[in-house]
């Protein structure tokens, strides 16, 4: 129930900063919302997170027109930066997993988030689409795995996922795909779009299971009681 009622009220909101919102709306959503998930992902891997915040705005910031090089140019002084904390951590050692923590952060959470930003400015559909295949396939994944779901997908790291709502996650989100792309993007074949669809699918799938590997390496996500969820 405290799924339905979340989706209920983000989706509109999501939807809306995709597809229909002003650009600088966008920008503020999604900067809210990296900026929250780096809040989280700090306080797990106690990355120095001042640093994330500043260096992750700025990479979000970066005009798309402008060539991509800047962003890399962000990326790389985040980097030295973060060389930096090593050499005033009293402990070399956490202070170089602190630094790589941080780095890892920055370009996963905050790249991941420009490219939707990117995904936009070419057409705002294509930001949506990739947002609702691994939403719906989330869902499929969710309901099929809880009801038939027998075969654990990873269960060193996620126990309550299995291949059977992995699948249902694949199956859900290239039919939406399929659906989707070819009537707002013109000129894209089915077989393009249940491609596109597929590798968007697979790579949400993939960063789940790792930012579950994280929180299982940091020591926050403890073993369930088995049972299955997805």
């Amino acid at each position: 129930m405290k799924r339905v009622v979340t989706a209920l009220f983000l989706v509109p909101i999501a939807v809306y900063s995709a597809l229909f919102a002003p650009w600088w709306i966008l920008f503020t959503v999604v900067a809210i919302v990296a900026l929250l998930a780096f809040r989280e992902y700090a306080s797990i891997t106690g990355s120095f997170a001042p640093l994330g915040y500043v260096a992750g705005i700025l990479i979000l910031a970066v005009p798309t027109k402008a060539p991509q090089h800047e962003t890399i140019l962000l990326i790389i002084l985040s980097t030295l930066a973060a060389m930096c904390l090593i050499l005033s951590a009293n402990d070399p050692a956490k202070g170089f997993a602190r630094a790589a923590a941080l780095v890892l952060g920055i370009v996963y959470i905050f790249g991941s988030w420009k490219t939707g930003i990117l995904l936009h400015d070419i057409n705002p559909n294509w930001l949506m689409f990739g947002l609702m295949v691994n939403w719906i396939g989330d869902t499929g994944a969710f309901y099929v795995g809880r009801s038939f779901g027998r075969h654990k997908l990873a269960p060193s790291v996620s126990p309550g996922k299995s291949w059977e709502g992995a699948a249902a996650s694949v199956v859900t989100g290239v039919a939406a795909g399929m659906i989707y792309l070819p009537l707002t993007i013109k000129g894209t074949s089915l077989l393009a779009a249940g491609l596109l669809a597929l590798a968007a699918n697979i790579a949400g799938q993939v960063g789940d299971l790792g930012e579950s590997a994280i929180k299982r390496a940091a020591g926050v996500k403890s073993d369930p009681v088995p049972n299955v969820a997805s």
